[in-house]
């Protein structure tokens, strides 16, 4: 099912710096990552897809994919797909917003950032002169905040300007957007990169006989990466959370409930940061991040498309094999303790009216996932869904209800969230209890067989359409190859929906819809508060 607009977070395009539209990235990683299952409701003009005709599909896409690991723990896995001369390419660092270290939030993002600014070959007309202008703006940086903790006003002003200085003779010596422009001139479309709570994700395509211009660019950018233009990078970041959450009433709701929902699990912290933690970070927070995560045995590539796998396999060993081998990173080892009783927040800020609610929920290597998908489609998987029905149709109490089955993420415990905009003339209060009319009669009624076929069909049809895309696909393997262990778990995906059972959707929602479990979210129009 679609992740809701407020619940992505959108990455500037290297090559023009403008964010894609949310709702274009939203959809797009709702069909890419975990929950593509349960995306797009069947429309009326489709024939609905019996699993008897995706079977031998997929069959054909297992037998076609090829693994291997290099010498330093990276591995690669690969499919051929001969539909057209183009190969769709994808690198997943199993790092994001919930391995940060405390303080230094926002730390995988940033790094994600900067890593379109090059290398010591790309992005610079000069290394060797530009290097000790990069180090002593670190060292006038940390001299600016001693100055500004003392509140020495002087020391402060003079630092400034010399920081500004060096910042601009550094800035000569950079080949703005590098990176992008070869891509680019190499006719490479859709260069991009995600930062989640769980993963950081770097993806493009090229013509399938730029295979090795890709294996010589990534791995240049991961081998020697320089992190040229840091302060300037850290306010356009800064802007970012701005817009994103401080200047947004329903980014600011989103940011409390996680805080809210969450007490110690690093899911509660925002993927973007908070504003203290992004204004504090040095250039050497972001290297010592990526020394410890960016390692081989920390990424995964996936290479979808028109090319030979022992190419594959050669050119990889040529270019990644050159990695050093490191220690695995740390794992993250805390663990959310179970909810024990209603948990709520209420902000009044000037928006529309929204009802937020929240159920903790195993992570998606656990057997019951895909039944928690099922749930999230039949409550809220488009016009057919039961929120949008009783609560946009019928009562007309909200503008718009939705839910998605794993928030912020899913390779941990997670949520399960709802959501609502709140219709003029009615209360969130009144949206809450229809809602709530909604989840418990999961509880207390069977769904009806054809009811939960009809979502089956809908998965179904979704999982084709989504596998029909190289880029679509290379997300989906790689999600189930970091996340559940292998990528052969995408593949037995389906007969999981095919056993899912109408006393399977109630088992689980009166295991997870427990009123201890709920955490509640408010957002109220400044002068709807009581």
């Amino acid at each position: 099912m679609n992740l809701p607009w407020f619940a992505t977070s959108p990455r500037p395009q290297p090559q023009s710096r403008h964010p894609w539209p949310r709702r274009v990235l939203a959809v797009f990683l709702a069909i890419a990552i975990g929950t593509f299952l349960w995306g797009e409701p069947v429309r009326a003009d489709e024939t609905p897809v019996p699993s008897t005709s995706i079977q031998p599909y997929l069959d054909r896409v297992r037998d076609g994919v090829t693994e291997f690991r290099l010498d330093n723990g990276m591995k690669f896995i690969v499919l051929e797909r001969q539909q057209a001369p183009v190969v769709s390419f994808l690198i997943y660092a199993d790092v994001g917003g919930a391995d940060e270290p405390a303080g230094q939030t926002g730390v995988a993002h940033y790094l994600e950032h900067l890593a379109f600014k090059g290398s010591k070959r790309i992005g610079t007309t000069d290394y060797e002169a530009e290097k000790p202008l990069l180090d002593k703006l670190d060292r006038l940086f940390d001299d600016l905040q001693t100055a500004q903790a003392r509140r020495d006003s002087e020391k402060v002003a003079a630092l400034t300007a010399e920081f500004e200085r060096v910042q601009l003779e550094a800035s000569k010596y950079v080949k703005q957007n590098e990176f992008g422009r070869i891509v680019e001139q190499a006719g490479g479309v859709g260069m991009n990169a995600a930062t989640s709570a769980d993963a950081t994700m770097y993806f493009y395509s090229l013509p399938a006989n730029k295979l090795e211009l890709w294996m010589s660019l990534e791995s240049e950018r991961f081998l020697e990466p320089v992190f040229r233009e840091f302060y300037k990078e850290k306010q356009v970041i800064l802007e970012e959370r701005r817009l994103r959450t401080d200047n947004s009433p329903v980014g600011q709701m989103i940011e409390a409930f996680a805080d809210t929902a969450f007490k110690v699990h690093p899911y509660k912290r925002p993927v973007i940061g908070y504003t203290e933690d992004i204004q504090n970070l040095t250039r050497q927070n972001v290297r010592d991040f990526f020394e410890t995560y960016y390692v081989p045995n920390n990424l995964t590539a996936a290479v979808v498309g028109d090319v030979d796998p022992n190419r594959v396999r050669e050119l990889a060993q040529t270019y990644f094999g050159r990695y050093p081998a490191a220690p695995k990173p740390p794992e993250l080892d805390a663990v959310e303790p179970p909810q024990k009783e209603i948990r709520e927040v209420t902000k009044s800020l000037p928006s529309q009216p929204w009802y937020l609610e929240g159920y903790h929920r195993p992570a998606i290597d656990h057997p019951d996932h895909v039944v928690y998908d099922a749930i999230a489609g039949i409550l809220s998987n488009g016009r057919t869904s039961r929120l949008y029905r009783s609560l946009v149709e019928q009562q007309q109490l909200a503008l718009a209800a939705q839910g998605i089955s794993t928030y912020p993420g899913d390779k941990y415990a997670n949520l399960m969230l709802f959501y609502a905009l709140t219709a003029p003339g009615h209360t969130v209060d009144e949206v809450a209890g229809a809602l709530r009319t909604e989840i418990d009669r999961l509880k207390t009624e069977p769904v009806s067989a054809e009811e939960l076929e009809r979502v089956k069909t809908q998965a179904r049809a979704n999982l084709l359409r989504s596998l029909d895309s190289s880029m679509g696909m290379a997300f989906a393997l790689l999600d189930y190859e970091v996340k559940t262990g292998t990528w052969t778990n995408l593949f037995k995906t389906l007969e999981a929906i095919e056993a899912i059972t109408p006393a399977d959707i109630q088992r689980v929602a009166r295991n997870t819809f427990r009123p201890e479990n709920r955490t509640v979210g408010r957002l109220l129009s400044r002068d709807e508060t009581n």
